[in-house]
Protein backbone atom coordinates (compact mmCIF):
# COMPACT_ATOMS: atom_id res chain seq x y z
CA UNK A 1 0.00 0.00 0.00
CA UNK A 2 3.01 2.58 0.77
CA UNK A 3 3.69 1.97 -3.55
CA UNK A 4 0.22 2.68 -4.21
CA UNK A 5 0.06 5.52 -2.21
CA UNK A 6 3.20 6.73 -3.43
CA UNK A 7 1.92 6.31 -7.39
CA UNK A 8 -1.06 8.11 -6.64
CA UNK A 9 1.23 11.45 -4.96
CA UNK A 10 2.79 11.24 -8.14
CA UNK A 11 0.04 11.10 -10.57
CA UNK A 12 -2.02 13.52 -8.75
CA UNK A 13 -3.01 16.68 -8.04
CA UNK A 14 -5.43 18.07 -5.37
CA UNK A 15 -8.71 19.30 -7.17
CA UNK A 16 -12.51 20.03 -6.21
CA UNK A 17 -14.34 17.97 -8.43
CA UNK A 18 -17.68 19.47 -10.38
CA UNK A 19 -20.66 20.48 -7.88
CA UNK A 20 -19.02 19.81 -5.38
CA UNK A 21 -16.65 22.18 -4.32
CA UNK A 22 -16.36 21.69 -0.65
CA UNK A 23 -14.68 18.77 -1.12
CA UNK A 24 -11.18 18.35 -2.50
CA UNK A 25 -9.44 15.44 -3.78
CA UNK A 26 -6.42 13.91 -5.35
CA UNK A 27 -7.40 13.54 -9.27
CA UNK A 28 -5.08 12.81 -12.72
CA UNK A 29 -5.11 16.38 -14.34
CA UNK A 30 -3.43 14.91 -17.84
CA UNK A 31 -5.44 11.55 -18.65
CA UNK A 32 -2.94 10.10 -20.89
CA UNK A 33 -0.20 9.93 -18.41
CA UNK A 34 -1.86 8.50 -15.69
CA UNK A 35 -3.18 5.91 -18.36
CA UNK A 36 0.29 5.06 -19.33
CA UNK A 37 1.52 4.65 -15.85
CA UNK A 38 -1.46 2.77 -14.86
CA UNK A 39 -0.71 0.02 -17.82
CA UNK A 40 3.14 -0.19 -16.51
CA UNK A 41 1.66 -0.60 -13.05
CA UNK A 42 -0.55 -3.60 -14.02
CA UNK A 43 1.71 -5.21 -15.89
CA UNK A 44 3.96 -5.59 -12.60
CA UNK A 45 1.44 -5.71 -9.94
CA UNK A 46 -1.79 -6.22 -12.07
CA UNK A 47 -4.03 -3.35 -10.98
CA UNK A 48 -7.01 -2.33 -12.58
CA UNK A 49 -7.31 0.91 -14.91
CA UNK A 50 -6.96 3.92 -12.70
CA UNK A 51 -10.89 4.67 -12.39
CA UNK A 52 -9.85 5.92 -9.09
CA UNK A 53 -7.99 8.80 -10.29
CA UNK A 54 -11.56 10.83 -11.52
CA UNK A 55 -14.85 11.79 -10.05
CA UNK A 56 -17.35 9.96 -11.85
CA UNK A 57 -20.79 11.71 -12.55
CA UNK A 58 -22.64 9.23 -10.34
CA UNK A 59 -20.06 9.62 -7.15
CA UNK A 60 -20.22 13.25 -7.72
CA UNK A 61 -24.11 13.47 -7.95
CA UNK A 62 -24.23 11.17 -5.15
CA UNK A 63 -21.97 13.61 -3.11
CA UNK A 64 -23.54 16.80 -4.19
CA UNK A 65 -27.42 15.07 -2.78
CA UNK A 66 -25.68 13.99 0.40
CA UNK A 67 -24.21 17.88 1.44
CA UNK A 68 -27.69 19.10 0.46
CA UNK A 69 -29.43 16.50 2.14
CA UNK A 70 -27.93 15.15 5.19
CA UNK A 71 -30.20 13.95 6.93
CA UNK A 72 -30.30 10.69 4.54
CA UNK A 73 -26.85 9.51 6.01
CA UNK A 74 -26.94 11.27 9.08
CA UNK A 75 -26.40 8.88 12.46
CA UNK A 76 -25.98 6.21 9.71
CA UNK A 77 -24.07 3.30 8.77
CA UNK A 78 -22.95 3.69 5.41
CA UNK A 79 -21.16 1.91 2.65
CA UNK A 80 -20.00 3.67 -0.14
CA UNK A 81 -19.85 0.33 -2.86
CA UNK A 82 -17.44 0.86 -5.48
CA UNK A 83 -16.20 3.90 -4.16
CA UNK A 84 -13.66 5.08 -6.42
CA UNK A 85 -12.00 8.25 -5.34
CA UNK A 86 -13.98 8.06 -2.08
CA UNK A 87 -16.00 11.00 -3.09
CA UNK A 88 -19.64 9.63 -1.87
CA UNK A 89 -17.99 8.23 1.57
CA UNK A 90 -16.60 11.63 2.39
CA UNK A 91 -19.82 13.29 1.33
CA UNK A 92 -21.20 11.12 3.71
CA UNK A 93 -18.71 11.87 6.94
CA UNK A 94 -18.88 15.03 6.36
CA UNK A 95 -22.87 15.17 6.61
CA UNK A 96 -22.75 13.20 9.60
CA UNK A 97 -22.88 9.52 9.01
CA UNK A 98 -21.92 7.62 12.03
CA UNK A 99 -19.48 5.15 10.40
CA UNK A 100 -18.95 5.34 6.68
CA UNK A 101 -16.74 2.10 5.20
CA UNK A 102 -15.68 2.21 1.26
CA UNK A 103 -15.65 -1.10 -0.46
CA UNK A 104 -13.73 -0.91 -3.69
CA UNK A 105 -11.43 -4.21 -5.49
CA UNK A 106 -8.60 -2.06 -6.56
CA UNK A 107 -5.85 -1.07 -4.21
CA UNK A 108 -5.06 1.87 -5.53
CA UNK A 109 -8.82 2.91 -5.00
CA UNK A 110 -8.36 2.17 -1.50
CA UNK A 111 -5.10 4.49 -1.36
CA UNK A 112 -7.05 6.72 -2.61
CA UNK A 113 -9.92 6.63 -0.82
CA UNK A 114 -8.08 6.54 2.56
CA UNK A 115 -5.37 9.87 1.27
CA UNK A 116 -8.71 11.82 0.17
CA UNK A 117 -10.35 11.29 3.08
CA UNK A 118 -7.66 12.41 5.09
CA UNK A 119 -7.25 15.32 2.73
CA UNK A 120 -10.74 15.80 3.77
CA UNK A 121 -10.57 15.24 7.50
CA UNK A 122 -12.74 12.26 7.52
CA UNK A 123 -12.42 8.95 8.90
CA UNK A 124 -14.01 6.79 6.28
CA UNK A 125 -13.17 2.94 6.87
CA UNK A 126 -12.05 1.29 3.58
CA UNK A 127 -12.98 -2.77 2.81
CA UNK A 128 -10.38 -3.97 0.31
CA UNK A 129 -12.49 -7.00 -2.02
CA UNK A 130 -15.33 -7.89 -3.57
CA UNK A 131 -18.07 -7.19 -0.69
CA UNK A 132 -20.95 -8.94 -2.90
CA UNK A 133 -22.12 -11.37 -0.87
CA UNK A 134 -21.60 -10.36 2.72
CA UNK A 135 -24.60 -9.48 5.19
CA UNK A 136 -26.39 -6.31 5.45
CA UNK A 137 -25.00 -4.36 8.30
CA UNK A 138 -25.42 -0.89 6.83
CA UNK A 139 -28.45 1.46 7.43
CA UNK A 140 -27.31 3.41 3.48
CA UNK A 141 -25.61 1.95 1.01
CA UNK A 142 -24.00 4.63 -1.45
CA UNK A 143 -23.89 2.83 -5.22
CA UNK A 144 -22.67 5.41 -8.11
CA UNK A 145 -22.25 4.63 -11.49
CA UNK A 146 -22.03 0.62 -11.03
CA UNK A 147 -24.18 -0.46 -14.04
CA UNK A 148 -21.63 0.07 -16.91
CA UNK A 149 -20.97 -3.47 -17.77
CA UNK A 150 -23.41 -6.96 -17.73
CA UNK A 151 -21.20 -8.95 -16.17
CA UNK A 152 -20.52 -6.17 -13.42
CA UNK A 153 -24.59 -5.18 -13.38
CA UNK A 154 -25.63 -9.38 -13.14
CA UNK A 155 -23.29 -9.75 -10.31
CA UNK A 156 -23.80 -6.79 -7.88
CA UNK A 157 -27.95 -6.27 -8.75
CA UNK A 158 -29.22 -9.24 -6.84
CA UNK A 159 -27.27 -8.56 -3.92
CA UNK A 160 -27.88 -4.77 -3.65
CA UNK A 161 -31.71 -5.70 -3.84
CA UNK A 162 -31.29 -8.34 -1.21
CA UNK A 163 -29.80 -5.16 1.40
CA UNK A 164 -32.62 -3.32 0.87
CA UNK A 165 -34.81 -6.34 1.21
CA UNK A 166 -32.77 -6.28 4.98
CA UNK A 167 -33.79 -2.93 5.62
CA UNK A 168 -31.06 -0.70 3.91
CA UNK A 169 -32.22 2.22 1.91
CA UNK A 170 -29.88 1.78 -1.31
CA UNK A 171 -29.33 4.86 -3.69
CA UNK A 172 -28.28 4.01 -6.95
CA UNK A 173 -26.79 7.00 -9.35
CA UNK A 174 -26.97 6.67 -12.80
CA UNK A 175 -25.51 8.31 -15.47
CA UNK A 176 -27.34 7.24 -18.17
CA UNK A 177 -25.12 3.93 -18.35
CA UNK A 178 -27.11 0.91 -20.38
CA UNK A 179 -27.20 -1.89 -18.45
CA UNK A 180 -29.00 0.14 -15.38
CA UNK A 181 -32.12 -1.65 -13.99
CA UNK A 182 -35.52 -0.22 -16.32
CA UNK A 183 -37.57 -1.41 -12.76
CA UNK A 184 -37.37 -1.75 -9.29
CA UNK A 185 -36.42 2.33 -8.98
CA UNK A 186 -37.74 5.14 -7.13
CA UNK A 187 -36.27 8.16 -8.81
CA UNK A 188 -34.95 10.78 -5.32
CA UNK A 189 -32.70 13.04 -7.28
CA UNK A 190 -31.87 14.49 -10.32
CA UNK A 191 -28.29 16.78 -11.03
CA UNK A 192 -26.65 17.69 -14.33
CA UNK A 193 -22.80 16.72 -13.93
CA UNK A 194 -19.99 18.67 -15.87
CA UNK A 195 -17.51 16.04 -17.35
CA UNK A 196 -14.94 16.09 -20.13
CA UNK A 197 -14.80 14.49 -23.35
CA UNK A 198 -11.59 12.80 -22.39
CA UNK A 199 -13.72 10.42 -20.40
CA UNK A 200 -17.30 10.98 -22.12
CA UNK A 201 -19.22 11.24 -25.36
CA UNK A 202 -20.50 14.69 -24.37
CA UNK A 203 -19.91 17.67 -21.94
CA UNK A 204 -21.90 16.81 -19.08
CA UNK A 205 -23.94 14.10 -18.08
CA UNK A 206 -27.93 13.63 -16.83
CA UNK A 207 -27.60 11.79 -13.23
CA UNK A 208 -30.70 10.19 -11.65
CA UNK A 209 -30.41 9.59 -8.49
CA UNK A 210 -32.83 6.38 -7.31
CA UNK A 211 -33.98 4.01 -4.47
CA UNK A 212 -33.62 0.11 -5.04
CA UNK A 213 -36.52 -1.28 -4.48
CA UNK A 214 -36.42 -4.85 -3.13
Amino acid sequence: MRDAAAFLRAHTAVAQPPLVPEISLHLATRITPIWQATEEWLAREGIEPPFWAFAWPGGVATARLLLDRPGLVAGRRVLDFAAGCGIAAIAAALAGAARVEAAEIDPLAIAATQANAALNGVAVATLAGDVVGQPCRWDTVLAGDVCYEAPMTRHILPWLRGLARAGAEVLLADPGRAYVPREGLEAVARFTVPVTRELEDREEREVTISRLLP
